[in-house]
C-alpha cells in the first residue's frame, strides 16, 4: 500500500516523544534524512528527529523557513486545531487526557455510569428476546 503522508514542509505532525510530548508542530524545513526543523505558535522553532515525529493528514500551505507570524495565520487559516480535534485521533488523545486527570472520586462515578448503561442495555436485550420468542 503506498505512503499518503510525506514529510514536506507544511506537514503537521505530532511530537512523540520528549519534552514536547502530545504537541502539535509543523515542518518547516527538511534538515536532512533524520531531522526537520519543526515550530508551533506556542514554542521555540528548533530541529527534531524524524523518529519523535508522527505525520498527520493535516497539511499547510506555507513557504519553507517562514516568520512566526507567516506561520501562525497560515495555522489559523487551514483550521489546524479544529482540524486535529475533529478527527477521530485527536478525539481519542483528548479522552486518554481526561481520563488520565480523574480523581478517585470521578472514576468510581464512571463506574457506576457504566453498571448502569449496561443494566438498561440487558433489560431492553431481554425484552427484544422475549418479542422475537413469542
Amino acid at each position: 500500500m503506498p505512503f499518503k503522508r510525506y514529510v514536506e514542509i507544511g506537514r503537521v505532525a505530532l511530537v512523540n516523544y520528549g519534552k514536547d510530548y502530545g504537541r502539535l508542530v509543523v515542518i518547516v524545513d527538511v534538515l536532512d534524512q533524520n531531522r526537520a526543523l519543526v515550530d508551533a505558535p506556542d514554542m521555540v522553532r528548533g530541529q527534531m528527529n524524524f523518529k519523535r515525529l508522527t505525520l498527520t493528514d493535516i497539511k499547510i500551505d506555507i513557504p519553507r523557513i517562514p516568520k512566526k507570524k507567516s506561520l501562525i495565520a497560515a495555522m489559523e487559516a487551514a483550521d489546524v486545531k479544529n482540524k486535529w480535534e475533529n478527527s477521530s485521533w485527536g478525539r481519542k488523545l483528548i479522552v486518554q487526557k481526561r481520563r488520565a486527570s480523574l480523581n478517585d472520586f470521578d472514576r468510581f462515578k464512571v463506574m457506576l455510569a457504566k453498571i448502569k448503561r449496561g443494566s438498561a442495555i440487558r433489560q431492553e436485550l431481554g425484552k427484544l428476546k422475549k418479542q422475537t420468542a413469542a
